[in-house]
């Protein structure tokens, strides 16, 4: 007879479970970060690299030009960004010039009409950037972490590609031949899910930048590439990112502007290109490949960048819609899924699964 633990028990154990699980993922976020991208970008290559050896190429160079595609691309993407940063870099002289007026305006429209006076909100600033430098210091480690990423990142994709069939043996040895199938099964259903989630937002990601270019260029703002392009990537953030996207181009137009019609109306069309984005882009291209509520998304979004800060943020997604995929093959985790799914529950469904209820503690 299978042994019945009481709820209060079960819960402390599984909540244990989770804050243990949680402080090592977040002491090994250095370790494990590069290693998920890795397998992200492998699971990506690996149909590139079934093709290449179908035309009877070796594995070893394979896998060597599938990789060195993918860099090609990144690294151009690397350089066309930094050369917009560069002709940006150009003008910042003039910008921080306009910039300090501006901020001098402010701070006497502040003291006119609501009495704070120029010594008080300059030490507002001095406990405001005492407070920042922890923040900065997080900021540049994180860009440390990411190089240390980039240079990790061929070396571990190459890797999982070169052991793909070790590494499936072995998840396949440690299950029971009872459930192969259904391991088989979950595995293929990973790799599609990753795989078109990964395209999805690549396209997805190219269409938001030429809306946010075109936008910002009619709008007569400088720098509408480089910003078009940092507002389309701010965006693979998940609500957080789509903020920040907003404010770049507002505070580049508050500057090179007069007047507040035109961060007005940037700030509209960059609304409507969100609302494009979320109601047309990513259900269509992104959200049909893994099915999350916002709920858990926003929730999920939140926790990964508290444990591995924008790493964090941008894996979430894609670990969260795994996990569903797993927890739909378990029948006691079935529930699990239906709670991270889009399927909304009706009344009859809940008083059907009431009446299951009753029956099984009757």
């Amino acid at each position: 007879m299978k042994k019945q633990y009481p709820f209060y028990f079960k819960s402390t154990v599984i909540l244990f479970g989770l804050i243990l699980l949680s402080y090592a993922l977040a002491n090994l976020r250095d370790i494990l970060t590069p290693i998920c991208f890795s397998l992200m970008l492998a699971i990506l290559l690996n149909r590139l690299v079934v093709k290449l050896e179908h035309f009877k190429i070796p594995k070893f160079w394979a896998i060597f030009i599938s990789i060195l595609f993918a860099f090609t691309i990144i690294i151009g993407m690397a350089y066309f960004i930094s050369s917009q940063i560069l002709s940006f870099g150009d003008d910042l002289p003039v910008l921080k010039k306009k910039f300090v007026e501006l901020f001098a305006n402010f701070q006497h429209l502040l003291q006119k009409d609501l009495g704070f006076s120029i010594k008080q909100q300059d030490q507002w600033i001095t406990e405001a950037e005492a407070g920042m430098k922890p923040l900065i210091g997080q900021t540049l480690g994180t860009v440390a972490g990411t190089l240390g990423v980039f240079f990790l990142l061929p070396v571990y994709t190459f890797l999982f590609l070169y052991y793909k069939n070790l590494i499936l043996h072995f998840l396949y040895e440690i299950f029971a031949d009872a459930d192969s199938e259904k391991v088989a099964e979950v595995l293929q259903e990973t790799k599609g899910a990753i795989q078109r989630y990964m395209v999805g937002l690549l396209l997805e990601g190219m269409v938001v930048a030429i809306l946010n270019t075109t936008a910002v260029f009619l709008f007569g703002i400088k720098y509408a590439i480089l910003l078009g392009l940092l507002g389309a990537l701010l965006n693979l953030l998940p609500y957080i990112g789509g903020v920040i996207a907003i404010l770049l181009p507002v505070i580049v137009a508050t500057i090179t502007k007069d007047g507040i019609k035109t961060q007005l109306g940037i700030t509209a069309a960059f609304l409507l290109i969100q609302f494009i984005d979320n109601h047309v882009l990513i259900p269509l291209i992104v959200s049909s490949k893994v099915q999350i509520n916002a709920f858990i998304s926003i929730v999920i979004v939140l926790l990964g960048g508290a444990l591995w800060g924008v790493s964090g943020m941008f894996l979430s997604i894609p670990f969260i819609g795994v996990l569903k995929i797993i927890f739909d093959r378990i029948d006691e985790l079935k529930p699990w899924g239906k709670l991270l799914g889009t399927e909304v529950v009706t009344v009859q469904k809940l008083q059907i699964g009431k009446r299951k209820s009753k029956i099984k503690t009757e």
